[in-house]
């Protein structure tokens, strides 16, 4: 990516020119100019001189009354679905840029290229190559914040080449299967396999993380290789704000312990005298494992690292705050060193669980997980929405089902769950039945019936409370209608609200009820031969499926299937048994005439 293109040349530039242009801006190049009619070519030695020469030369300098255009040479085939932006503005948060990037298509990666200029540089790799085009088309001289931004392709190895290969004859593929990363299996998102570091810093040192201008965490971001959101606006008034970064283990290490160096010297020139200890936010489902039986695995972590270690109690968890706060105290070192040995920990168990994930990757067809906003989105650089995690709570008992609840990569999971199956445009509405204790109803509610109304908008579905079907009644039912994500959503977050209130033990898995209604007619194939297929949806989903016998069908003609288990037993269940409605409904269509198929040819 080293080869260079310069554009807008007068037709009286010589090769004497460009090597004047390029010795008075010290930007070493590695081969002759290569001087066409109108353009020209150029080999830099590496990636830091050609962003050089770009960032220097690129619409800033004048040769012969024509001012030059530079960028990356790009051979044709390899324009495909790979862009570099540059000039963006230095103060934007990642959050502002990636929605601006998602708009054209899917972004599979976002990376940013270290260079010398004020400005930022990213690389970004779209699914598709006409979201690339199109990014390009609407971006490139678009005005962000006074900067224009620039757009140019970069070479995309993974394109395919255009006409036959050389390999192969004239006008036939070449053959064999499709080599991995090739278009024919389709790009596969870049999957980041370590979780971000989330930290809590006092607001009154914000201002001197950023730094004049943002000086301080560019440096920051530079020295340690790092992608780093303050989230400023989040919890206005708040006396801490969270910090999310974005790098390997080594670098999230380096840029904590770097904020933690400009918090202290903070302190001493306001001569402020309370200890400021490190507070690292974890999601509630790793904490077990990093405090580990009866403690172990903390105390260890403490006595290594000479520092003192307290965890947040359960009982400040909320429904969209399921993180654990960790709070570190002890010298910086000390502390540096502790962050390690925690986030080591929660690190093991979240590849942990997205193996065990992968493994049954293609339990839950027809789900676009992607679509859910539950799981924070993965591609660096795009800091996880608290309001987007799943509830502590919801993943009680799924580990050896395979699913991560706490969320993972937005890309990762619709990669591997759209592999089954797509979604359909336009899925259909579900009436589902959730059965909860009686007990639960004014938390579901809220007060003023705040929580239900905000419920019900996060997922998209419509909830009601059914009346209690008598004084003493145990449960109440919940009518959930809406798409299976809707169901997805709705049904998630109130599996969690219930452990998070604690109408389940602490080691108490949440299992609830679930009914859905089917035709009469099709209740037979939710059975099986002999209860075949019944017992291979309860094998498979780990839930409890019945169809009780001897239901009288009510006035649509529909019975009951009772549904019981925890959150992801329940939902593999009902898509499963949604799947099995499809087919029947297929199969009841009415087929085309014979009049409308064509004529059998005649046998001679």
């Amino acid at each position: 990516m080293n080869k260079l293109y310069i554009g807008n040349v007068s037709a009286e530039a010589s090769e004497e020119d460009f090597e004047t242009i390029f010795e008075q801006w010290k930007i070493p190049h590695s081969g002759p100019f290569l001087v066409k009619t109108g353009y020209a070519f150029v080999d830099c030695p590496d990636e830091k001189a050609a962003m050089k020469a770009i960032d220097v030369l690129s619409g800033k300098v004048e040769l012969h009354g024509k001012v030059l255009e530079v960028e990356h040479s790009v051979p044709k085939r390899q324009r495909s679905c790979k862009l570099q932006i540059r000039n963006i503005p230095p103060h934007m948060q990642w959050e502002v840029l990636d929605s601006m990037l998602a708009q054209y298509g899917a972004v599979e990666s976002c990376e940013q290229v270290n260079t010398d200029t004020e400005t930022a540089v990213v690389n970004v790799r779209y699914a598709a190559k006409d979201q690339a085009r199109l990014a390009m088309e609407k971006l490139n001289g678009s005005m962000m914040e006074n900067y224009a931004l620039k757009v140019s392709y970069i070479p995309d190895e993974t394109a395919a080449p255009e006409g036959p290969s050389a390999g192969g004859r004239r006008g036939f593929n070449a053959r064999g299967p499709p080599r991995s990363g090739s278009p024919g299996l389709g790009a596969r998102p870049k999957v980041q396999s370590d979780i971000p570091l989330r930290v809590l810093v006092p607001t009154q040192f914000v201002g001197a993380i950023i730094g004049k201008e943002g000086a301080t965490i560019r440096n920051i971001t530079k020295q340690t290789h790092s992608k780093i959101d303050i989230h400023r606006k989040e919890n206005a008034g708040a006396a801490e704000k969270p910090i999310t970064i974005h790098s390997t283990p080594e670098g999230c290490s380096n840029a904590c312990r770097t904020i933690m160096e400009i918090m202290q010297k903070e302190a001493l020139d306001t001569k402020f005298t309370e200890e400021i200890p490190l507070k690292i936010l974890a999601h509630n489902n790793f904490v077990g494992r990093l405090i580990g039986k009866e403690g172990r695995n903390l105390k260890k972590i403490e006595q290594d690292t000479g520092t003192k270690i307290t965890i947040s109690p359960l009982q400040d968890l909320t429904l969209y705050n399921p993180e654990r706060t960790i709070t570190v105290k002890g010298a910086i070192e000390a502390c540096a060193r502790a962050e390690e040995e925690v986030m080591k920990k929660i690190r093991e168990s979240y590849e942990s669980d997205m193996a065990a994930m992968n493994l049954q990757s293609n339990l839950i067809p027809g789900l676009n997980l992607n679509a859910l906003g539950l799981f924070p989105s993965g591609t660096p650089g795009m800091g996880p929405s608290m309001s987007s995690v799943p509830p502590p709570g919801a993943h009680a008992g799924c580990s050896s089902f395979g699913c991560s609840p706490y969320g993972g990569e937005g890309p990762f999971w619709a990669s591997v769950l759209s592999a089954s199956s797509q979604p359909l445009a336009h899925p259909e509405s579900e009436t589902v039945h959730l059965f909860i204790p009686a007990l639960a109803v004014g938390a579901i509610i809220g007060k003023q019936g705040q929580h239900i109304k905000q419920l019900s908008h996060f997922a998209g579905a419509s909830i009601k409370i059914a009346p209690a079907e008598g004084m003493d009644a145990k449960q109440r039912m919940v009518i959930i209608v809406g798409p299976p994500e809707a169901q997805f959503k709705a049904q998630c977050r109130i599996f969690g609200k219930l452990k998070e209130e604690n109408f389940f033990g602490p080691k108490e898995e949440v299992k609830l009820e679930a009914h859905i209604k089917v035709p009469s007619f099709a209740a037979g194939r939710v059975i099986g031969k002999g209860g075949k297929t019944v017992n291979e949806l309860q094998n498979l989903t780990c839930a409890e499926v019945v169809v009780p016998r001897d239901q009288t069908p009510d006035e649509n003609d529909q019975v009951i299937v009772k549904i019981s288990g925890h959150f992801f037993a329940c939902q593999l269940a009902q898509r499963k048994i949604q799947e099995i409605l499809a087919q029947v409904r297929r199969q009841q269509q009415p087929k085309p005439t014979s009049g409308a198929q064509p004529p059998l040819p005649r046998r001679k």
